[in-house]
């Protein structure tokens, strides 16, 4: 199995490039936890910053990031409980959006950044939003939508809704190859370029006693609430938000769109990707890149008028 994403002769122009991207790594301290984070673009360029789903890690960007990077200024963060961040005891929305805050100032986005999240980070942008608002340039919503009050799921607090048994360990494997080949997407997807799971794979493994495993918290939504007010909260930000979807994606939490637009009076950008999945950005990074590009600059232009 290859395990160094080294690309094959019929690798895409957009895979050896962003490999080669230039890019700078980071640490910033919030509440206790050292939070890692990469940053692409020159400073002063506009500020965006990239919030990756759970059980991932910030090379869930890499593919993405170079691409904005000749207009934007642009971090991905490892939230704690992932990638190469810290561990807590608890986590709260409050607490990630807090780290995601940190890091737009540690990493020089400038005033106004815009906050971009996928899936899991969809409700940390959320978060961010409702508590930054006013020093916010827009917030993307990434195959992530807000579910209307009659129709909220609750992620969390999985001990009392479901009983799980707390400290859970992650499985450990006895070799990183074995580690390596147990990789998948959740939810799965056909057709992403091999090289590019590897890589994925490659960044979100640790080694231990006794082999490897992954470097995400599993009982990351143990106790964490997530309230059952995010509707409101969405509803409550000022600063420009959109939703860009992709097509052929069957997560749970990317199917209230409609009801997004309909609260905004049809006013709520609302992109999708044709023949994307879940993680889109591994599907059609360059597509992405240029609707999320179209979004922010517009975004930057009514801010400037």
């Amino acid at each position: 199995m290859n395990t160094t994403a080294s690309p094959d002769k019929d690798a895409p122009p957009w895979y050896t490039e962003s490999l080669s991207a230039s890019s700078e790594s980071g640490t910033v301290y919030v509440a206790g936890a050292s939070i890692t984070y990469r940053v692409w673009g020159e400073v002063g360029l506009p500020g965006v910053i990239l919030i990756h789903g759970s059980n991932a890690h910030l090379e869930w960007w890499r593919f993405f990031a170079p691409l904005l990077a000749d207009q934007f200024r642009v971090a991905a963060i490892d939230l704690s409980g992932h990638g190469n961040s810290d561990w807590r005891e608890r986590y709260t929305g409050d607490l990630m959006a807090d780290e995601v805050w940190a890091v737009c100032t540690a990493a020089a986005l400038g005033p106004k950044p815009f906050v971009v999240g996928h899936s899991f980070g969809g409700f940390v942008a959320l978060e961010t939003g409702h508590r930054f608002d006013q020093h916010l340039g827009g917030v993307l919503f990434m195959d992530f939508t807000v579910a209307p009050r009659e129709e909220y799921m609750e992620w969390g607090l999985r001990v009392e809704r479901e009983g799980v048994k707390p400290g859970r360990k992650l499985r450990v494997y006895e070799d990183k190859e074995t580690a390596l080949g147990r990789f998948r997407l959740l939810p799965d997807q056909p057709g992403v370029y091999p090289p590019l799971l590897s890589h994925m794979a490659e960044y979100g493994l640790r080694e231990v006693e006794g082999g490897w495993t992954w470097k995400f918290d599993p009982t990351l939504f143990d106790y964490m609430e997530m309230g059952a007010d995010q509707f409101d909260k969405f509803m409550g930000i000022t600063a420009p938000t959109a939703v860009i979807l992709g097509e052929r994606s069957e997560d749970e939490g990317a199917l209230f769109a409609n009801a997004m637009l309909a609260a905004k009076d049809g006013l709520l950008p609302t992109v999708t990707i044709p023949g994307t999945y879940h993680h889109l950005m591994f599907d059609e990074p360059v597509g992405l890149a240029m609707a999320t590009k179209l979004l922010l600059l517009e975004w930057r232009r009514q801010h400037a008028r």
